[in-house]
């Protein structure tokens, strides 16, 4: 079997929505598919490169890259989206390969949502079958009723150009993956055209070798953390949607830091690549909340993004972690399993009905996790406890059990190709023009 991949992002840039695409080259083949991607060469992409990345990826697995419109000239017309700027590049490269070879499907895996209208465009002519991966919401009604402040940028466009173009993906679609059970539940629900296309919901996979990697080069990472204090990090996006997360820890800092500052002052947070802006250019969405609380001086907030593996070997140099997710119910991090990895003492605090909850729990007991609303008692005092413990020199490494292994990228690989299978299976293929 053949599927072709389409992952706008690949590396060397270094950005969140390829990395299941880069953790599953290396077992298609082991599960009897050949993989081909299509990407947009990174000197088109304002994102960081990180060529370690490459490392990981199959030298047997063909890529093919292209072109996009240059972003200098489109952001006068406010146009920086990869997706929208590269879109005519993909519908020309993938119309030369599907003339000249056959491919049993088409797997669009990122959140540059727009290229996936070309799916249905593929199918039709070429009678090819697709798998959409939603790793965010595609249209969503998440911020109409925010305040601009907390709205993305240029969100007037963006929510308007994704409820068109969502349904033309959507209602054409064999098969979805998603990193969140509501998503496909929501979509279904929006299209019923879809009711009953082959749906799986698959998280990222841990992938161990990242780690090796990381370790090896660390001596080449910029150091971010204190000499002098306890360090507790985050790394990943920021956003006022974090801020019901954050916030109960925070307040529970500010009281033990009235009992006891020369104690408690040793810790320090660091929320770490905050922000997607470009270098220099992001606003701080961590600190306001720091401010606010009096705490400002414990917390130290890098809007700039660092690569995955200075991220990798900045984690195995805290001394403890903490996880921050979205109010959102929908709302899933990949980036627990390089947490969970690393085995550091870990706090983790999610909306209560995120699938991170019960995969921390099961995967690492020993890991402190809340839900938030947290602003219960309990809840008080085991972060208090917590924060004592570390601010005392005690840590409590997490470890993982065996049911970590079925989050692995091979495992989680496995069950992408399942559902490819069962797409080939139900597919009614569509004659071609």
């Amino acid at each position: 079997m053949k599927v072709l991949i389409i992952s706008p992002h690949f590396p060397p840039q270094n950005a969140a929505d390829m990395q299941r695409v880069r953790t599953s080259l290396p077992y298609f083949k082991e599960f009897g598919w050949d993989a081909e991607v299509v990407t947009v060469n990174e000197s088109y992409s304002p994102l960081p490169t990180d060529h370690l990345l490459l490392q990981t990826v199959p030298d047997y697995i063909k890529v093919h890259k292209i072109k996009a419109l240059n972003r200098k000239w489109t952001s006068k017309l406010g146009l920086g989206s990869l997706a929208l700027r590269s879109l005519w590049f993909f519908y020309a490269q993938v119309n030369r390969l599907l003339k000249q070879t056959r491919f049993d499907l088409v797997y669009f895996s990122t959140t540059q949502f727009p290229v996936c209208v070309l799916g249905a465009y593929w199918k039709k002519r070429f009678g090819i079958p697709y798998v959409i991966d939603m790793q965010d919401p595609w249209h969503s009604e998440y911020y109409q009723d925010k305040p601009k402040e907390q709205r993305p940028p240029k969100y007037w466009f963006s929510y308007r150009l994704n409820k068109m173009l969502e349904p033309i993906a959507l209602k054409h679609a064999d098969g979805l993956i998603a990193v969140s059970a509501n998503y496909i539940y929501n979509l279904k629900t929006r299209y019923p055209e879809i009711k009953a296309i082959p749906a799986d919901t698959i998280t990222f996979g841990a992938f161990a070798p990242d780690l090796a990697i990381a370790l090896k080069h660390e001596h080449s990472f910029e150091p971010l953390l204190s000499k002098n204090h306890i360090n507790i990090v985050y790394v990943g996006r920021g956003g006022y949607d974090m801020h019901k997360a954050i916030r109960p820890v925070l307040e529970v800092f500010k009281q033990l830091l009235l009992q006891n500052e020369d104690l408690y002052g040793k810790l320090k947070f660091y929320f770490i690549g905050t922000s997607y802006a470009p270098a220099g250019q992001g606003k701080p969405t961590i600190l306001p909340l720091a401010q606010e609380l009096g705490v400002q001086q414990s917390v130290v907030e890098v809007t700039n993004r660092i690569s995955y593996f200075h991220t990798l070997a900045t984690l195995q140099q805290a001394h403890a972690l903490f996880i921050a997710g979205s109010d959102d119910p929908d709302y899933t991090a990949s980036k627990i399993y390089p947490y969970l990895l690393s085995k550091k003492p870990l706090l983790a605090v999610f909306n209560e009905k995120s699938s991170a909850v019960g995969i921390i729990k099961q995967s690492a007991p020993k890991a402190s996790v809340y839900t938030i609303p947290a602003n219960d008692a309990a809840t008080q005092a085991g972060i208090g406890a917590l924060l004592s413990a570390w601010a005392q020199g005690s840590f409590d490494p997490v470890e993982t059990t065996p049911e970590f292994e079925k989050y692995s990228a091979k495992q989680l690989t496995l069950k992408q190709v399942e559902l490819f299978a069962e797409v080939l299976k139900s597919k009614q293929q569509v004659k071609p023009i």
